[in-house]
């Protein structure tokens, strides 16, 4: 029987994990909890609200939008967030109990709030590494806590490499396989760029494999296209374009031969669709050919087709409505069943959605184990 291993869940931080796991030095830039006086909560750092501090509900985003919006009409809160956080939200024991209700093995947990601060706390390096370690910390905790059912995902950036080098090495002496990054331009080099390949053979060497996940990062898009950050929650051109900034990343990594040098290296992209997956690859080596004859040779000597690094060393999540069976059939077995639980978006059932959609964790191991197996194996 194929052990079900879910590419896309998230745990939620609780009120004190930022200023309990922060080195003591720098607790001042821990991120916490502020309740204002209509009773909503909000993420802050610094004193500076980041986002409302949603408990959210598979299936219903409509909540979402009406907590939002009676709070920028100045009505009290309808819901009280420390009573509605259920602990399986939040627990890693809780947790790992829950996912085998829900028919799953085992499940890729990644931060809940810590998708909604990079960007914002980039303009300081010491506060993002401080609260980015924290999170890290936190996580090998619930390696042991979640008694081997879990993999929770830790939080880095390639902005400081010696910063890196430390927790990496950290990571991997705790039991953390996998890290999120951001497809996105590293203070003004591309992620191929030369300084980096010792940050690659590190992921390599500790056994930590890069992930690529919706969050609000840098954006690989102009600030003219975005609206008042105050005006819109999840800004429509992010939703629509979501994919972009993992395509273009692994574009880079690709064509630039990172993924030849570091054979072992593996890329996972997760919450960012699939559907795109087909027309990209044949637009990868069929752009790949153009521009080789054009310009009169490429940028580096590739081994193989371009496709192939990304059918070899990247792994994709796809949701059921997506298709996944369908979706291997016309590039090849290298996507991954997720649920998105407990976000909204995501579903509590994701097993019963994916045999409606035609698939079977019996018939198609890849989906629903190795693929996520291989990103926690490299």
């Amino acid at each position: 029987m194929t052990v079900v291993i879910d590419s896309d869940q998230h745990l939620f931080e609780s009120r004190s994990l930022w200023a309990e796991h922060i080195d003591p030095s720098q607790r001042e830039d821990a991120i916490g909890f502020v309740d204002d006086e209509l009773g909503y909560t909000w993420l802050s750092w610094r004193g500076r609200r980041l986002s409302l501090a949603d408990v959210q509900i598979p299936g219903d985003t409509k909540r979402l939008g009406r907590h939002h919006q009676r709070r920028a009409e100045g009505l009290p809160s309808e819901h009280n967030y420390d009573e509605e956080l259920p602990d399986h939200y939040w627990d890693p024991a809780a947790r790992a109990e829950h996912i085998h209700s829900m028919g799953l093995d085992q499940a890729v947990l990644f931060p809940n709030f810590g998708l909604l601060w990079e960007r914002r706390l980039s303009p300081s390096l010491s506060a993002l590494t401080a609260n980015m370690g924290a999170w890290n910390r936190w996580c090998t905790t619930v390696v042991h806590d979640g008694g081997g059912s879990l993999h929770p995902v830790a939080h880095l950036t390639l902005r400081d490499p010696e910063w890196l080098h430390s927790q990496l090495g950290a990571l991997a002496a705790g039991g953390v396989q996998l890290a999120m990054i951001a497809p996105a331009a590293v203070d003004g080099r591309p992620l191929s760029h030369p300084d980096h390949e010792s940050l690659w053979a590190a992921f390599v060497d500790h056994g930590v494999t890069p992930l690529f996940h919706v969050a609000d990062q840098p954006r690989v898009l102009d600030e003219a296209f975005y609206p008042d950050p105050d005006q819109s929650f999840v800004p429509p051109l992010e939703s629509v374009f979501l994919w972009v900034p993992p395509a273009i990343a692994v574009t880079d990594l690709i064509v630039n031969g990172t993924l030849q040098r570091h054979p072992g290296l593996r890329i996972g992209i997760v919450e960012l669709s699939s559907i795109w997956v087909p027309q990209y690859l044949l637009m990868l080596d069929g752009g790949w050919d153009f521009t080789n004859a054009i310009n009169g040779g490429p940028p580096t000597a590739l081994d193989m087709r371009p496709s192939d690094y990304f059918l070899r060393q990247v792994r994709v999540s796809s949701f059921s409505y997506e298709r996944p069976t369908r979706l291997a059939g016309m590039t090849a077995d290298i996507y991954m069943c997720c649920s998105d639980f407990p976000h909204s978006e995501g579903t509590a059932t994701p097993l019963q959605d994916y045999d409606r959609a035609g698939s079977d964790p019996s018939r198609e191991a890849g989906l629903f184990h190795d693929n996520v197996a291989t990103l926690l194996a490299s």
